[in-house]
């Protein structure tokens, strides 16, 4: 109707008027109209020299020379950039991945009102506060075992870790034993004064020989708040890298094969672990630079 002339006004009637009349969307019209394409839309903006599919093939080759398990998109993001040498869109790394099925599972966030702690416990340099914490594993020999850690909260490299069958007081000190004698050359009385150790409520961390000898070292304690895990985050995010990498991972003979599959992660970790806040950076390389500014100062 819209073609026909009115003889009237010796003009066409308007598309306006015709839908009007006859009750039909002006989009439908213009989407009847337009030309039809198989094709699926593309890209907008501009093209890179990597097609989706040579993408998607370096994305599955990084993963697969990867020695961790289920980095997310913005590590593969940051290893395609620093040892391939293939500069795209961390959101295009997101959508391939995706469609390819290589997104690592991950759980629904808990909803939570507004928490107690609020600041941050992240420090400007290392040997400012560590965090301790203790995980629970299991040995077809020894069943249940634990593993007690030191963790640096400005680096977020282990700097000290145990693991054993016993989970008392004397097993939690050892890697911050370990980890006095490593970062500042002996253990004595305070002989790491300044050091904070961040830590939960567990029984071994409230006990009377483990105070005792911390405040000895001249480590200043610092509790996390009860039920705010997230005041213990860094040893706690570390908890989950260890489950996720390795004791989720492997059945363990024995303790001392335990030990020595652990040691090597934690060894791998230090040295190859990337972090996003400080810039998908090695741990090795953070805590040299840092150590290299602290010595220039």
């Amino acid at each position: 109707m819209s073609a026909q002339v009115s003889p009237a006004m010796a003009r066409r009637y308007p598309l306006t008027m015709v839908c009007e009349v006859t009750g039909v969307a002006r989009s439908s019209v213009y989407a009847a109209a337009a030309p039809s394409s198989l094709e699926p839309p593309a890209k907008r903006g501009p093209k890179t020299p990597h097609t989706d599919a040579e993408v998607l093939g370096a994305i599955r080759q990084v993963i697969g020379e990867s020695r961790f398990h289920g980095e997310g998109y913005r590590k593969i993001h940051a290893r395609l950039k620093v040892l391939k040498g293939i500069r795209v869109g961390a959101k295009r790394v997101l959508r391939l991945m995706r469609q390819a099925g290589l997104l690592a599972p991950v759980r629904e966030p808990r909803r939570r009102g507004n928490v107690v702690h609020d600041g941050t416990i992240v420090t400007s340099l290392p040997e400012q506060m560590w965090g301790t914490d203790a995980a629970r594993f299991q040995t077809e020999a020894e069943d249940w075992c634990w593993f007690f850690f030191a963790i640096d909260h400005c680096v977020g490299d282990i700097v000290g870790w145990n693991a054993s069958k016993s989970g008392n007081r004397f097993e939690a000190l050892l890697p911050i034993q370990a980890a006095v004698r490593k970062c500042f050359g002996s253990v004595g009385p305070d002989v790491a004064r300044g050091l904070k150790l961040r830590m939960d409520h567990g029984p071994q961390y409230t006990s009377d020989d483990f105070v005792g000898t911390v405040k000895y070292l001249g480590i200043g304690l610092s509790y996390a708040f009860v039920q705010e895990p997230q005041c213990n985050g860094i040893a706690e995010r570390f908890v989950r890298t260890l489950k996720d990498q390795v004791l989720h991972v492997y059945r363990f003979k024995d303790l001392t094969e335990a030990k020595r599959i652990i040691g090597e992660f934690i060894e791998r970790f230090n040295r190859e672990w990337r972090m996003e806040r400080h810039g998908y950076r090695t741990l090795a390389e953070v805590r040299a630079s840092l150590q290299e500014q602290k010595g220039a100062a």
